[in-house]
């Protein structure tokens, strides 16, 4: 894949954050070890909940402003649509 999209969270139903990246590990490994402060650092995101890859970057921009312009309910229903026990999938992207 040439592009990811990705939601984190901070807990089961917590605070949200929508990302795009060339490198899913790298980014989430970022978020999770707190190297950039920000958004994600402030409210303790750092949970993979949902990620969607697409094969170019352009395309995950575009699918991650739609998300982002959605509502909170929307999201929740994207992520439990895939991962209905809101389960960290850092590991998963790992192997």
């Amino acid at each position: 894949m040439a592009g990811w999209v990705y939601i984190l969270a901070s807990k089961h139903y917590g605070t949200l954050y929508t990302g795009v990246t060339s490198d899913l590990v790298g980014r989430a490994y970022t978020h999770r070890a707190k190297i950039v402060k920000g958004f994600t650092t402030r409210y303790q995101i750092g949970l993979l909940v949902w990620f969607e890859g697409h094969d170019t970057i352009e395309t995950a921009i575009v699918r991650e402003k739609q998300i982002k312009e959605w509502r909170r309910d929307w999201k929740v229903r994207l992520i439990e649509e895939s991962n209905p026990g809101w389960l960290d999938l850092y590991d998963t992207i790992c192997r």
